[in-house]
């Protein structure tokens, strides 16, 4: 068979929903200011699908930092690689503040966040090591752990009891091999809004060995007194012997880091080959970046806005009986029962006729029968946005129970 016949026959589990979701479903294009409401298919939207938590986005002076910062430096230089001639004092700047930040003794920068965990996943086992990873991780995570070529025992979602079960497995192998356990789980994960259960997995030190890799992408920024994260959260910062978290979240930027000991950072510099064989991060997003994180450090009011909105928005929806799961985070899962048709016609109608825009998920991403939808509160939002969707929310839940979005014309959006 040749490759592309396989490719043409089989679009993939997301790729077969293109013909009548790209554009639309999938591949959205939101424009307008990084702002509540958004301009989608030239109409205002209340947007919850962009992950600005502390709308730094779109603040005054974080733009003005940004433009400033590309009109000296441009978007080349650095040119190279960090270690081949692509370093500067602001690169190592950023880097020492974020370590102060998280109370680690170093930190290292990463181009993207995907590529950043996943590399450092790679470097940081052998063969002879075992792997053990939550679940639910995200799949930069599971990507990471495919590339490994020992042994990896998933766990249950955030399941104590599983998760030994797997540490006595792998601490048997490691005997034989001589190697060591590496522990992955999420501050937050980004699905259901769980955070990691940190302090138990932390507890089971006590019993095994191991090190424990936290990526925190969601709770950088956002958990904790100071917005350290989840760590900072649940009193076990310490324990956490890789913190890895992303700029795209919190700080409405690109790139990430990795924090730990000095010696496991100087490792990872080394030995990252998506760092060591990649241009070095641009200078206005290393600007940027630094510009964001003195404003998360001087102020927790960006944090304080966002988590008034967070409490109004899944307190409102608890109380008009919808069911959010277990979620102990921003991240907002509205789960509803029905068939992808119901779903797609569903957020049509959302969007089309209450100009509320959220992402939607369905299977095989999440079980057949179940609907998703994910809501992400910023510090933008306003308690008139929140109520307009709660209505709207109220309004699409009665359609759905009585099979309105069952059999409806999907090309047509008057579905009310």
């Amino acid at each position: 068979m040749d490759l592309f016949d396989r490719i043409r026959s089989d679009k993939g589990p997301l790729g077969q929903y293109a013909k009548i979701g790209e554009g639309y479903y999938m591949f959205p294009k939101l424009e307008g200011e990084l702002t509540s409401r958004m301009k989608f298919n030239g109409e205002e939207i209340i947007c919850w699908s962009v992950n600005n938590y502390l709308g730094l986005g779109n603040d005054p002076e974080v733009r003005k930092v940004d433009g400033e910062a590309a009109k000296d430096w441009g978007c080349a230089y650095p040119m190279g690689s960090r270690m081949m001639s692509g370093n500067t004092a602001l690169h190592e700047k950023l880097e020492e503040m974020l370590a102060d930040f998280e109370k680690k003794e170093a930190a290292v920068l990463v181009n993207f966040g995907y590529q950043g965990i996943l590399s450092a996943i790679d470097a940081l086992v052998t063969r002879r090591d075992v792997i053990v990873y939550d679940q639910d991780s995200h799949a930069c995570i599971v990507d990471g752990v495919r590339l490994h070529m020992g042994k990896r025992f998933a766990f249950e979602h955030n399941n104590a009891e599983s998760l030994e079960k797997c540490l006595v497995r792998a601490t048997r192998l490691v005997e034989e091999t001589g190697g060591g356990i590496l522990v992955i789980s999420e501050g937050v994960f980004g699905m259901r809004g769980t955070q990691g259960i940190l302090k138990e997995i932390v507890a089971l030190k006590s019993k095994y060995q191991f090190r424990l890799m936290v990526d925190d992408a969601h709770g950088f920024g956002v958990l904790g007194e100071t917005g350290m994260g989840a760590g900072e959260f649940q009193g076990v910062q310490d324990e956490i012997d890789v913190y890895f978290a992303t700029f795209a979240k919190s700080m409405a930027s690109v790139g990430a880091f990795l924090a730990g000991d000095k010696d496991v950072i100087q490792f990872l510099k080394y030995n990252m080959r998506s760092q060591i064989f990649a241009k070095s991060l641009m200078m206005p997003v290393v600007v940027g970046a630094i510009k964001r994180l003195e404003m998360i450090m001087a102020s927790t009011k960006y944090k304080d806005k966002l988590w008034e909105n967070v409490n109004a928005l899944q307190n409102g929806l608890k109380e008009r009986g919808f069911d959010i799961g277990d979620t102990n985070s921003c991240v907002t899962p509205v789960y509803l029962s029905g068939s992808p048709e119901e779903a797609m016609n569903m957020v049509l109608d959302l969007r089309e006729n209450y100009r509320i825009f959220c992402s939607i998920v369905i299977y095989p991403v999440i079980p057949k029968g179940i609907i998703l939808l994910r809501l992400i509160p910023t510090a933008t939002h306003t308690l008139a946005d929140i109520e307009d969707t709660l209505n709207a929310f109220d309004a699409v839940k009665d359609k759905l129970v009585n099979k309105v979005y069952l059999n409806a014309d999907t090309s047509n959006p008057m579905l009310a």
